[in-house]
């Protein structure tokens, strides 16, 4: 009983319980079961025999995209900045201080950003056509997708506004000779900096 009211308490580990359920044994103890509780187990039957095949095929439509090739600052078209920049967390959770690079290349058909603070890399992010991708090596976490990245990836906005693009809405973007700073108002997260190359 007691290992019944720690499935309970864990949202995780509710699931584990229906499924028990649905056997229609319990194998943890030997209480009797009700006619209401014979109503609730025939309904979660249903609903898993009619949603298991959704379940299943969402599964398998979702994968993550393969690597983005390494980018090659070497071939032409690639445009390099190199600087200082601070990095404030969602919320003003943090305040990072560390080594930015961000690259462009030309006709928009590539960008790269690393925010790096020595000797850890902490950023990630890259975009090739229609593709992007971010890496962040100290979760070991890699994320991509196809189309426009997330607002959630302010670093990814970066290049663009650097470019001369417009910021997305609810972002405010300023630049002048002490150096540039692009801000989420919603959030409060914000990049700003100075490029020494």
């Amino acid at each position: 009983m007691m290992f019944k009211n720690f499935l309970a308490a864990h949202p995780f580990f509710w699931r584990f319980e229906i499924l028990m359920n649905l056997r229609g044994t319990d194998a943890i103890g030997t209480e009797p079961t009700t006619k209401t509780q014979n109503q609730g187990q025939t309904r979660a039957r249903k609903a898993l025999r009619y949603s298991a095949p959704l379940i299943l095929l969402a599964c398998t439509c979702c994968r993550t995209l393969p690597p983005l090739p390494q980018a090659d600052f070497k071939e032409p078209g690639w445009t390099v900045r190199e600087g200082q920049g601070i990095w404030t967390q969602p919320h003003h959770k943090a305040e990072i201080a560390g080594e930015l690079l961000v690259a462009t290349r030309a006709q928009g058909s590539g960008l790269f950003v690393q925010f790096s603070k020595n000797p850890f890399t902490l950023f990630v992010g890259r975009v090739a056509g229609n593709q992007w991708e971010v890496e962040l090596p100290p979760q070991h976490r890699r994320y991509s997708g196809k189309g426009e990245p997330p607002k959630q990836l302010i670093w990814l906005y970066l290049p663009r506004v650097l470019e001369g693009q417009p910021p997305p809405q609810n972002w405010v973007w300023h630049q002048d000779t002490n150096g540039w700073r692009l801000e989420n108002q919603a959030t409060k997260e914000s990049v700003e900096g100075v490029f020494t190359q």
